[in-house]
């Protein structure tokens, strides 16, 4: 199911412009066959959404939909291609294919139960080992709706009661009798959640279930459960597990750039002259330089050069960078406005073109901030292992501004770290999109 619902967005927009141009202009000619081939490449593959609520269905669509129209109308512009198409098709499309989009969600939703009893009976399914990430897949493999597998319970070699917290699922035997269990009842998939240190008592299981035809998949164990954008891969033909890796390798690393760069430059060619007007505010108003130039930590841990409209009157760079307070008397009467708005932050923007940031990415820190908290939270630095970010994850869920506590950092750092194991174009527009709203009405910057 998760396979076919890849095409799901795809199809309901190339065949929604289809409709259009046949009733527009009768026929399809080879420009609308082209356009049609780089919609459907820059739509595919749609995001699974069945279990996702309704409003997050239309929030990500109409996110997306915004983005691929933007990169469209940018190309046409760009390559003078806009006048090759008929505008009362291309107006009308751009409301019809994010509504197609939706309405395919809504059918294939309606149509899901029906399509996984056509697929056959679901695949019977076992757990081996109720610790804590046993628990957890049970949990959701009983609660899922759209999975096309049963579960028939666990093995576990201790007794019931002592299972903490896991007794509402049903305990077939212990370890040593589930490759006899597994070939009487007839189970497909088998999920292994031992701890790593069993390792003599795993392979004695492996080989015991090679008897059968039975898929086996491991369940990270508690010393990987953090991981980072986990996957297998290989070098020089020995395969490998990444447990800690940066979401933005291949084509995710030319995503994001291309739409920095496509961003930045639109928004400073639309903000220039705010820009301007700020900077000769800033010059006007109190005595310094109007860019505040920061030493902070970027991708990989290595010193950046940030920018910044002055809102104080200092400039602090050093060993010690005492953050802003709530009434701080450093920041001035204009650096008071531009902190509530984030305008402070526009010349970034300039150091995305540059390469240094991103749009969306873990918030820098100063230097002397980054130096005190690494020894104190863990996982600190992976945050590092992307380009920092004008906006991110942590500010839209109410960190932003000052972390007067070592809670509150802790949990800016839960935020990034979600945020690099989570990363996809559509959050990275949501974000953008959640900032906008927060900006104006946000009281933790100051």
């Amino acid at each position: 199911m998760r396979s076919f619902e890849t095409f799901v967005e795809p199809i309901a927009t190339v065949l929604s412009l289809w409709l259009l141009v046949w009733l527009v202009e009768g026929e399809l000619n080879p420009r609308w066959v082209g356009l049609s081939i780089v919609a459907f490449a820059l739509v595919y593959p749609g995001r699974p959404q069945l279990r996702a609520s309704a409003a997050r269905v239309i929030a990500d669509t109409v996110l997306a939909w915004a983005w691929t129209c933007g990169l469209l109308l940018a190309t046409g512009y760009a390559i003078d291609a806009l006048d090759d198409f008929s505008r009362e098709v291309v107006m009308n499309w751009l409301w019809l294919a994010p509504a197609s989009q939706l309405a395919a969600h809504w059918a294939l939703r309606q149509a899901a139960p029906q399509l996984i009893r056509l697929a056959g009976p679901p695949l019977r399914a076992v757990v081996v080992g109720m610790n804590e990430q046993g628990g957890s897949l049970a949990d959701k493999l009983t609660l899922a709706h759209y999975t096309g597998v049963e579960l028939l319970g666990f093995f576990d070699d201790r007794t019931p009661d002592r299972i903490h917290g896991r007794t509402r699922h049903r305990m077939l035997g212990r370890i040593q009798e589930i490759a006899e269990y597994v070939k009487k009842h007839n189970v497909q998939l088998v999920y292994l959640s031992l701890p790593m240190a069993s390792q003599p008592r795993i392979k004695q299981l492996l080989d015991a279930l090679k008897d059968t035809t039975a898929s086996v998949y491991f369940v990270p164990d508690m010393f990987v459960t953090d991981l980072i954008q986990g996957r297998t891969d290989s070098i020089c033909g020995m395969p490998i597990i990444s447990v800690c890796e940066t979401p933005f390798r291949g084509p995710n690393a030319v995503v994001k750039r291309a739409s920095d760069i496509v961003l930045s430059v639109a928004i400073l060619l639309l903000l220039s002259p705010l820009m301007l007007g700020i900077a000769a505010a800033i010059k006007m108003t109190s005595p310094g330089p109007v860019i505040f130039r920061q030493r902070r930590y970027g991708l990989w841990g290595q010193e950046i050069i940030v920018y910044k409209f002055r809102s104080m009157t200092v400039t602090e760079d050093g060993a010690v960078v005492t953050q802003a307070r709530k009434d701080d008397e450093r920041v001035t009467r204009l650096g008071r406005f531009l902190r509530k708005t984030s305008m402070d932050e526009l010349p970034q923007f300039l150091n995305v073109l540059q390469g240094r940031m991103s749009i969306v990415g873990p918030r820098p820190h100063a230097v002397a901030h980054n130096e005190f908290y690494r020894p104190l939270i863990k996982s600190y630095m992976i945050r590092h292992k992307v380009k920092p970010g004008i906006t991110g994850w942590a500010q839209v869920n109410g960190y932003r501004g000052e972390t007067d506590s070592l809670q509150k950092m802790e949990a800016r750092i839960r935020c990034d770290l979600d945020y690099l194991r989570n990363w996809s174009l559509r959050l990275d527009l949501y974000i953008v999109w959640r900032t906008i709203r927060l900006v104006f009405k946000d009281g933790a910057a100051y």
